[in-house]
């Protein structure tokens, strides 16, 4: 009986281009192991998928779709040959750098794209031992970029007049909602914050709720597939609220699931928050705001 295991230096596994990505490799026996190699890996790739209803849409889009690779690294290890009984711990050190030509992303996962970076240990066996084998993630940010978010502030009126998404105006009661985001562009570590005020409402309101999504476009040059989906949803009022109440807007960004608003020639990575009323009646309104995440 053997396992191996992979463990980092770094508890929070996070590293950006230019470090060093170290460890130690954890192989425990019972009895001497006989094997035919030890051989770690490092690779990040940027895996496209199409939605349901893109798929069939543009033949090109199956050759844009392979996986991009940006690190390939592999090193034996340990030559073939026989690991003591007990636990044999095997540090490792590798330099995170991209292959040539190529950028490191951050770290993302998304329905349609998804930006993953693994280390992983093979150990070959003899043909009637299972080989062993352990991969790990770990997670790339970007280093300090020199131009910091600006801020943009965003004043907004909600009325029925502007919006844009209703197909039956005559249904939508009249209202009138003013409020601001302090900033569309959004250091991502920091939250989106702002208020709303409910000034009249001629129906009782149910709900208020911030929504983020996340707007996942791949391609090429002969068509895109855009897609938009919900990363989360806060509700900040409950209940028919009082009139020209200074209602807060503060939403944390989920580490993982958003990264910096990235465009490449190959993929989109955007941003958007709605804000939603939910009127007593079920119906509701919705009004869009793209915003843009950097790092710094």
């Amino acid at each position: 009986m053997a396992t191996i295991d992979i463990r980092l230096k770094k508890v929070n596994k996070t590293y950006r281009e230019g470090d060093v990505v170290a460890g130690i490799i954890i192989v425990e026996s019972r009895g001497v192991l006989q094997h035919q190699g030890l051989t770690l890996s490092m690779d990040g790739n940027v895996n496209l998928q199409l939605s349901a209803k893109s798929v069939g849409m543009f033949e090109a889009f199956y050759n844009s779709l392979k996986p991009i690779p940006l690190i390939n690294y592999s090193l034996e290890v340990v030559k073939p040959g026989k690991l003591p009984n007990g636990k044999t711990e095997i540090p490792f050190e590798v330099p995170l750098k991209p292959i040539v030509g190529k950028t490191l992303y951050e770290t993302y996962h998304g329905v349609f794209v998804n930006v993953q970076y693994n280390v992983k240990v093979d150990m070959k066996r003899s043909l009637l031992n299972k080989d062993l084998q352990k991969q790990c993630e770990f997670i790339v940010e970007y280093k300090a970029q020199e131009e910091k978010a600006i801020s943009k502030p965003v004043n907004f009126t909600i009325t029925p007049e502007t919006l844009s998404n209703i197909k039956e105006k005559q249904n939508v009661p009249k209202f009138k909602v003013k409020g601001k985001l302090d900033s569309s562009n959004i250091q991502i570590n920091s939250p989106l914050t702002g208020e709303l005020v409910v000034e009249n409402c001629s129906r009782g309101i149910k709900s208020i709720e911030i929504q983020l999504v996340r707007v996942e476009t791949c391609g090429c040059a002969e068509g895109y597939a855009k897609d938009a989906t919900e990363i989360q949803n806060i509700q900040i009022a409950d209940g028919d609220i009082s009139r020209n109440l200074a209602i807060p807007i503060y939403m944390i960004f989920p580490r993982l699931f958003t990264c910096p608003t990235l465009t490449t020639n190959n993929f989109k990575v955007e941003f958007e928050i709605n804000i939603v009323m939910v009127f007593q009646d079920d119906h509701l309104v919705t009004e869009n705001f793209p915003i843009k995440l950097t790092r710094f």
